[in-house]
């Protein structure tokens, strides 16, 4: 009988572990439990079933990418509720256990809800996370008018556009001085901004939304700390995410802003391994402990796990900051490594244009490359991200990389 693999969530990274693994041991039971009534799926592509671009089906994982092995039991549905370490078992929701001979918490995050805003619980009120959230969103615009999206970052952002396209009117309430304040400092975004306004969706910053109003039919409006209302009949929340580690209570498993994970992406329970934006990773700018929410770096994650709990021993090279690829409004973006520098001794360079922004960013004695940021005009910025990660020598190089003339041609060795 073959070895057991349990892996606890249908995410990014456990089904890159689930396949890694299929693909290392051909005879292993592989079970995923997923607490989604829906398989696997992008989840990056969920912002096309809001507006209709996209169907349930069209985004699935199985038989795309790295998704192609067989013999993988996913059971949706099946929420963990408790893991016993000594006895190696699962045990879901519904009571039913599962053994395991190595296992995998890839069990991803939950929105983060502000206990200071009233109302969250409305019918109405909605955290564009999973894919039901999403069906839940394309269902109320068809008869909403006004969405109130409370916070600026990324998946909001995707969100707003969605329900743009769909002829709503949209209005995104930001408590920071700037949207997307985690990847950029508020005066690096203008080209966003720009952006963002002539598309014609309404920002307002400096605010905090204080409650949700509500009447019969669920959302009706947004109260604001200044004292005003927005009328809306419906709220999309996007104040980032918490690692869901509720499973994990009363375990000595160590945890600290998500599940530890040493060089291999083992937690400190033996033959007990984590993966994705559970998992508390190493910035290899910084050193320090770090989660990310990105797909990639999930996959990534997930394959190492994989290839560690079959036992050919893999070092996670670690999660690159608050690295991000993106489009919005048409305008794609890149930032990576460390950008926010306001108030720094870190050697900034910065160059704009009406419809371009470009930040690099230097250690405080100007000897290594740490950060960069590209809006508009991204070329080469894959270079730029292998001299941050692999903390390349840039004697030589660092007005090329100041200047946006580096190429491959400069790490040839002759």
């Amino acid at each position: 009988m073959g070895r057991k693999y349990v892996i606890v969530g249908g995410s990014a990274a456990g089904m890159a572990a689930a396949h890694t693994i299929r693909k290392k041991d051909r005879n292993g039971n592989i079970t995923v439990l997923s607490n989604e009534k829906a398989q696997p799926y992008f989840r990056p592509m969920i912002p096309y079933i809001i507006n209709g671009k996209k169907r349930p089906d069209d985004i699935f994982l199985s038989g795309s990418g790295i998704f192609t092995q067989g013999g993988i039991s996913v059971k949706t549905g099946f929420g963990a509720k408790s893991i016993d370490f000594q006895k190696k078992t699962v045990t879901t929701a519904s009571g039913e256990a599962f053994l395991y001979d190595k296992i995998l918490f890839s069990s991803g995050s939950t929105p983060y809800l502000p206990e200071n805003i009233e109302g969250l619980d409305s019918e109405g009120v909605f955290s564009l996370k999973t894919l039901s959230d999403a069906q839940g969103m394309a269902k109320r615009s068809e008869t909403a008018t006004h969405v109130v999206m409370l916070g600026g970052g990324i998946l909001n952002l995707k969100a707003a556009f969605a329900l743009l396209e769909k002829k709503l009117s949209v209005t995104m309430v930001v408590y920071s001085p700037e949207v997307l304040s985690q990847l950029m400092d508020p005066k690096d975004a203008f080209p966003i901004r720009n952006a963002l306004d002539n598309a014609g969706l309404n920002i307002i910053t400096g605010i905090s939304a204080t409650q949700v109003l509500t009447d019969s039919s669920g959302v009706c409006g947004v109260a604001l700390d200044n004292g005003s209302q927005i009328a809306c009949q419906m709220v999309c929340v996007g104040k980032g995410v918490v690692p869901d580690t509720g499973f994990l209570n009363g375990n000595d498993i160590k945890i600290d802003k998500g599940i530890f994970s040493d060089p291999y992406t083992q937690t400190s329970i033996k033959d007990a391994y984590t993966a994705g934006d559970v998992a508390v990773a190493i910035d290899p700018v910084t050193g320090e402990k770090t989660v990310t929410s990105l797909w990639t770096h999930a996959v990534e994650m997930g394959i190492c796990a994989g290839l560690n709990m079959t036992g050919s021993k893999t070092v996670y090279t670690g999660t690159l900051g608050i690295m991000n690829a993106t489009q919005v409004a048409d305008v794609p973006l890149v930032s990576m490594g460390i950008v926010h520098t306001k108030n720094s001794e870190y050697e900034t360079h910065a160059k704009k244009t009406r419809l371009t922004y470009r930040k690099i960013v230097f250690s405080k004695d100007g000897t290594r490359l740490i950060g960069a940021l590209f809006i508009g005009d991204i070329k080469n910025a894959g270079i730029y991200r292998y001299v941050i990660r692999e903390k390349k020598n840039i004697n030589g190089i660092k007005s090329h990389l100041i200047n946006h003339t580096v190429h491959y041609g400069h790490f040839m060795q002759p």
